[in-house]
């Protein structure tokens, strides 16, 4: 009986694993062309029981950490070298392409975290998880591919034999796709207007690198 139970774990496993070769690309394509669709079908997913959530798209977490998975798999294909450290810390994740996809998903999901709890604060809402999830997911959709575009910027930037500037417009280019998806989705969901959403926008990116140092400057010195 508890081996049925394990082939049938792993049936649902592979069955769910093959949908991402379709469900990813279908769903990065929609967020690029339509990212506050994208957000509002991810708001509207969170009323559906839990089983039920995603089913014709890819969990906006694991779709983020499906991003990095794909960004870091791009960087060791093209033999992309490790940042040398004296950081015992650093090693253990950069070495290891497990730790090192999780911490750097764990590092981009700053935005979505600082994003969503600034909409809650705006719109006078009591932070708690249940209230802090929908935008959140919302969030991670939008930075995902955000995620995409600077990693491979990154990468670029890291290659001698790439031109610098493709890397710098990658780099560019995502900043200023995500700033404009993130003033509309502010604008849209409270009473601010363009230019204060486009702020607030700034702040949220602001705030978000600043935790992103906070976190990282320490461990590179563990």
């Amino acid at each position: 009986m508890d081996f049925l139970k394990l082939l049938r774990s792993f049936e649902d496993l592979i069955f769910e694993v093959a949908t991402w070769l379709l469900f990813y690309p279908r769903t990065l394509w929609r967020i690029f062309v339509g990212p506050i669709g994208a957000m509002t079908y991810s708001d509207a997913e969170q009323a559906d029981p839990e089983d039920q959530r995603y089913d014709d798209a890819i969990s906006p977490p694991l779709f983020l950490l499906l991003t990095v998975v794909l960004v870091n798999a791009v960087g060791m294909a093209l033999h992309v070298p490790t940042p040398q450290t004296s950081s015992e810390t650093v090693r253990a994740i950069l070495n290891s392409p497990q730790n090192a996809a999780l911490f750097r998903a764990l590092l981009f999901s700053l935005i979505p975290l600082v994003a969503a709890s600034s909409l809650l604060g705006r719109r006078q809402v009591p932070l708690s998880r249940q209230s802090l999830r929908p935008p959140f997911y919302a969030q991670c959709f939008l930075v995902s591919p955000f995620a995409l575009v600077v990693g491979i910027g990154g990468i670029i930037l890291q290659r001698p034999d790439l031109p610098n500037a493709f890397g710098a417009a990658l780099l560019g280019a995502g900043c200023i796709w995500l700033l404009t998806a993130q003033t509309r989705w502010f604008a849209s969901r409270t009473p601010m207007g363009t230019l204060r959403a486009l702020i607030q926008a700034i702040w949220c990116l602001f705030v978000s690198v600043t935790y992103l140092l906070l976190i990282l400057i320490p461990v590179a010195f563990l």
